[in-house]
């Protein structure tokens, strides 16, 4: 497989037709038909067929556009990374749970950069299941999550911050009312972000715990998602207890009490053992555990990545 095939496949996936994915490259429909049958011959899977309202894809087709994706995007950060190298830059690799990348890291990472003008991140959304082979692998730097015992003995924790899951709704929502029972929570809808499709976590613990059915589960793109939802009175929510403070201290939102319905929790750092001490690495280790990043991560600033000088590049993994 060539990236040139990969990048005709990839294009026919995201526009739906050979022809538009021709036009969105460049090049003739016919040359993208070439590249598609070159991946079909190779792979020995027809990938995709043509019906009457557009493109059926193969079980093959699918894996191949999931995988086409990954290793096209790994390409343009390859050349990235050695661009920047070659122009003495540093790039520091940060995977972190969902929750974590979407409250704390934008603090975090903003401070930490502007004391760094050499200095690109990039923050990948990755499951604390996969902290270990991340960092074993040499796929991350540093991993920030929580983190599970089943962690690598080799590996180096860091404890930085704790924080406190609770359940939430609306102040409208008939559950703000008064004592909430379990069945009354269970026969809710519950608004949740991505964090709850992983297996593992204290989102999923507590689903469990409380024994929420899955078709009562609506799943948002980000957590900030799912809590505007909750505003609207439109279900229960599970939140990190310092975002929602000021809507909480607000009337906006209710936080319900009853056996179950918080959790105490730490985020932690993980890296390899002795990193260079003049490494990004190391900067970040002893940086992350001081006052002023506690601070950092406590803003729930919102702040755009895009906002953030040097650039982050962040990757959002499924």
């Amino acid at each position: 497989m060539t990236p040139t095939q990969l990048r005709a496949f990839a294009a026919v996936v995201r526009i739906g037709s050979v022809k538009g994915a021709g036009a969105d490259l460049g090049v003739s429909a016919a040359a993208v038909s070439l590249n598609i049958a070159q991946l079909r011959k190779e792979l020995g899977d027809q990938l995709f067929v043509r019906t009457p309202v557009g493109l059926a894809f193969t079980p093959g087709g699918l894996r191949l556009a999931s995988r086409a994706a990954e290793l096209l995007g790994l390409q343009d950060l390859t050349i990235a990374e050695v661009s920047q190298a070659g122009a003495g830059r540093r790039l520091l690799r940060v995977s972190a749970s969902s929750l974590f990348a979407e409250y704390a890291a934008p603090g975090l990472i903003e401070l930490f950069t502007s004391r760094a003008n050499d200095l690109d991140v990039e923050l990948s959304v990755r499951s604390p299941r996969q902290f270990s082979d991340l960092l074993l692998g040499r796929s991350a730097d540093v991993a920030i999550g929580p983190v599970s015992s089943k962690v690598h003995p080799s590996l180096v924790l860091t404890s930085i911050l704790k924080y406190q899951i609770v359940v939430v709704v609306g102040s409208s929502h008939p559950l703000a009312r008064g004592h909430t029972s379990l069945d009354q929570l269970r026969g809710s809808t519950w608004l949740l972000g991505p964090g709850a499709s992983d297996e593992a976590g204290v989102v999923p613990q507590m689903l469990r715990r409380i024994r929420v059915p899955e078709y009562r589960q609506r799943i948002f793109q980000s957590d900030a998602a799912a809590l505007d939802e909750a505003r609207r009175n439109n279900g229960v929510a599970l939140a990190v207890s310092f975002v929602v403070a000021r809507d909480v201290s607000k009337g906006q939102l209710v936080k319900l009490a009853g056996s179950g319905l918080q959790t105490d929790e730490m985020w932690s750092l993980l890296t390899m053992p002795d990193p260079d001490p003049g490494s990004a690495v190391a900067e970040l280790t002893r940086f992350v555990t001081t006052p002023r990043a506690t601070q950092a991560m406590l803003r729930v600033s919102g702040v755009s990545v895009s906002r953030f000088k040097p650039s982050v590049h962040v990757t959002l993994w499924s």
